[in-house]
């Protein structure tokens, strides 16, 4: 059996995300905590899409119906973060 990764940040494999939805798992939010995709470091840039894939495809569910997009919604650094005193 070939080892499909969909988060390379964490190891999460497909058959890691589809199990977890079988558990009952059916969105992203819990996905998230159960498998840790899209917590890595490139914060879900590679996983993201393909794991609403799976979502979507397992549960027949809209993407607005399986998350909630939560500020940021762009990355930010943390040095955009910093004022400078004068």
């Amino acid at each position: 059996m070939v080892k499909k990764i969909v988060c390379r940040c964490h190891d999460v494999t497909e058959s890691d995300i589809r199990s977890a939805i079988e558990s009952g798992y059916d969105d992203l939010e819990t996905l998230k905590r159960i498998t840790g995709v899209t917590t890595g470091h490139c914060q879900g840039k590679t996983c993201l899409s393909i794991t609403m894939g799976i979502l979507r495809e397992m549960t027949g569910k809209a993407v607005n119906e399986t998350t909630r997009i939560r500020p940021p919604i762009d990355p930010i650094t943390l040095g955009s973060l910093v004022t400078k005193k004068a």
